[in-house]
């Protein structure tokens, strides 16, 4: 089912480079215009990049901005002196983009499985979403997309990651949240380049999520940031709790779609029926269960999207597992830096990079609160 404009809900996560990546060497599902489009629009942004520390300096530039750009400029040597994360030159460069959203994003996936339809792109393979920098192009790509019989679902974003090949800017769109987020975005961008596996999306925005949230959290709840006893440090950690408990949410409902999905006896047409109730439930759940219990804003608008694979696709690839993130992060005693050195070796010849993750016991109800460290 198509979906709309008004449930459009600005994610900060990264797009990975369905752009300037797609003029190295083409995307095989993607048409010569959409190269140029996306070619265009990629060079436009690094040919407007201005380094961080002249707008710093720059005293005519809004007081807001050149805030959060220092907040940008610790997080990356945070990531780099605490994190272990090779930074490279990524995010010390800013552009001014003339909109609010760097691009749209369409996805889609089968009514009768939770599979998502994949591009193929250079360096990163297989992705499960392509990036349109046009609305007007997102709209007439996800209509193709319904009219074959695919769920599908457009939501913008206003940051990317080209995993180190270019010299990543912070782009604007990424500077129109608050501060906790502006750090967990560029935390969560430079984790790519500390890891990404080629064709493993649900993985690497997972770990990128937890790398992004954990990060931000322990960054404002340390002298460097704002103090253990600040506002910014108790917002970053509710949102890393709430994180957990969504993602606790997400995949007991998927366990229960999964039932049916899996069933051979269902016809494709009997899945897609049968799946209905299911997530009525599961939505009753959140509004009644687990909305209640979370302590922040970052997932108010889950309920006003048309929830279907897509969407839920669309989440899960960000929030899949973060309970066992958090618990391996335990057992390092909260050195979040040895818990990425830890993963990234522990995933180093791992075809399906979350076996070697190891399953935490889970939470006994969505609604039940992630312990406060």
């Amino acid at each position: 089912m198509s979906t709309h404009l008004k449930i459009y809900r600005r994610q900060r996560r990264g797009l990975f480079a369905a752009v300037a990546l797609a003029l190295v060497a083409g995307c095989t599902a993607c048409s010569p215009l959409y190269v140029v489009r996306a070619g265009i629009a990629e060079i436009g942004i690094l040919r407007a990049r201005q380094p961080i520390h002249e707008i710093l300096n720059d005293t005519t530039v809004d007081p807001d901005t050149r805030s959060k750009l220092a907040y940008v400029v610790d997080a990356r040597r945070f990531a780099a002196e605490n994190l272990g994360i090779d930074v490279g030159d990524s995010y010390t460069m800013f552009t001014q983009l003339d909109r609010d959203t760097l691009a749209m994003v369409v996805t889609a996936a089968w009514p009768d499985r939770l599979v998502p339809k994949t591009w193929w792109f250079p360096i990163v393979g297989h992705v499960p979403y392509k990036g349109h920098f046009s609305l007007q192009s997102a709209l007439e790509e996800e209509a193709s997309l319904a009219n074959e019989g695919y769920d599908t679902w457009i939501r913008p974003t206003s940051a990317f990651s080209t995993l180190g090949w270019f010299n990543d800017p912070v782009l604007s769109t990424a500077l129109k949240t608050d501060e906790v987020e502006v750090v967990t975005t560029v935390i969560h961008e430079l984790a790519h380049q500390h890891l990404f596996l080629p064709g493993q999306v649900e993985f690497n925005e997972s770990f990128a999520t937890f790398v992004g949230r954990a990060g931000a959290a322990r960054y404002f709840c340390t002298r460097e940031g704002s103090g253990p006893q600040s506002i910014k440090c108790q917002r970053a950690l509710a949102r890393w709790r709430d994180s957990q408990v969504f993602s606790n949410y997400l995949d007991d409902l998927v366990k229960r779609l999964e039932a049916v999905y899996d069933d051979p006896e269902l016809t494709p047409e009997q899945k897609a029926t049968d799946r209905l109730p299911i997530i009525a439930s599961g939505l009753q759940e959140f509004d009644e269960q687990v909305a209640p219990a979370l302590e922040s804003l970052t997932f108010a608008s889950f309920r006003h999207e048309n929830v279907n694979n897509a969407t839920l696709l669309s989440y899960i690839r960000y929030y899949k597992r973060l309970l066992d993130f958090n618990a391996l992060l335990k057992s390092h005693e909260g050195d979040l830096a040895q818990a990425l050195s830890d993963i990234k070796e522990r995933v180093r010849d791992a075809s399906d990079a979350f076996d070697v993750i190891p399953h935490t016991r889970p939470l006994e109800s969505s609604t039940k609160a992630v312990p406060r460290d």
